[in-house]
């Protein structure tokens, strides 16, 4: 079930960021009514993300006009270049490594550094000691420079050879429980392609459909590194999940986007 908070930024970002980057309540409203989110909740939902400074809203006669801040606008832009993008370059072999130190008064924060090394794509080879074969060590110093209980000790090295460099991967992330959770993702979206690329879908069936196919797809960047291939074990499905979702998320696009222009410039509503 998709969450009305996490729709409100799917939207924005999806949408309503290519359509000028706000829009007014009433569309924001009918937009959630396609998932079944009553306009009492969109309400709700909305005015917490503006107190927490996800929102802004300014005033345009009777009605309340919505956009995303500065912040969530650069969380958001990180978010999607996890999903859509793949590093493509060669492996050089060599690994990046974050060994941190945290205390024990400040589990909270221990948590959020890890948080952060996963979405970075860096796997726990022991719990203190975080690796990936992508170079993001600047991003993880940058995110903690201002916290003074977290010390990091970063480093570069390479281990005995493919062999060894493979056994890493197996224990830093659980390749198989992931390949497993790729596969069930094709099974759902693969045999729909056909529908897609006749256009079958359209109005707020295709709005829906696309919406629930991120939603799907995008947590699995917080838990595949993007291993080289090097790296990967033999008959690895992330790979042909990622071009499945790219192409069905393309293929939506229009109908969804039709329906979006129509909803929003639909007529004004006096509570808005």
């Amino acid at each position: 079930m998709l969450k009305p908070r996490s729709l409100v930024f799917d939207l924005f970002g999806d949408y309503l960021r290519y359509r000028g980057g706000e829009t007014r309540l009433r569309g924001l409203v009918s937009l959630m009514e396609c998932f079944d989110v009553p306009s009492a909740t969109t309400r709700v939902v909305v005015n917490r993300l503006r107190n927490e400074g996800w929102l802004e809203s300014r005033r345009d006669g009777r009605e309340t006009i919505y956009a995303l801040t500065g912040a969530a606008w650069e969380l958001f832009d990180e978010g999607r270049s996890r999903i859509f993008d793949r590093v493509r370059s060669p492996w050089d072999g060599q690994w990046h490594m974050v060994i941190y130190t945290v205390p024990e008064t400040e589990r909270t924060l221990r948590g959020q550094l890890r948080k952060k090394l996963s979405w970075w794509g860096f796997g726990p080879l022991s719990p203190a000691v975080w690796l990936s074969p992508h170079d993001r060590l600047e991003q993880v110093k940058n995110e903690f420079i201002k916290e003074p209980a977290v010390q990091l000790d970063v480093f570069r090295s390479r281990s005995a050879g493919l062999e060894s460099d493979r056994d890493i991967a197996s224990r830093a992330w659980d390749l198989k429980e992931l390949d497993s959770d790729y596969v069930d993702l094709l099974e759902v979206y693969q045999p729909r392609l056909a529908d897609y690329r006749a256009g079958r879908l359209t109005g707020r069936a295709a709005l829906v459909e696309r919406t629930q196919l991120i939603h799907d797809y995008r947590l699995f960047p917080f838990r595949d590194p993007d291993l080289p291939s090097d790296l990967l074990p033999d008959g690895w499905h992330g790979r042909l999940a990622h071009e499945i979702f790219l192409e069905a998320h393309g293929l939506l696009r229009t109908a969804a986007d039709a329906y979006v222009d129509e909803l929003i410039a639909s007529p004004t509503d006096p509570a808005a």
